[in-house]
């Protein structure tokens, strides 16, 4: 099994971390909880974080600069 680089590791930290929250997000609005505030700015802080990369990984494609 091919090992992940760091910082490819930390993009799925970040993607596994924006699922926990959305799921206790959810969770907590399904039993008619109220969440706290801060989750959806968590969320939007990985889902930017995670659109970011994306885009950048595809300019650095078409630009041939793509990592390895």
């Amino acid at each position: 099994m091919k090992q992940l680089p760091l910082f490819d590791l930390m993009r799925v930290w970040a993607a596994m971390t924006g699922l926990v929250i959305a799921v206790i997000y959810f969770g907590a609005l399904t039993l008619g909880l109220t969440p706290s505030p801060v989750l959806p700015l968590l969320l939007a802080a990985i889902g930017g974080f995670e659109l970011f990369l994306f885009v950048q990984d595809i300019v650095l494609a078409r630009s041939g600069k793509a990592r390895r």
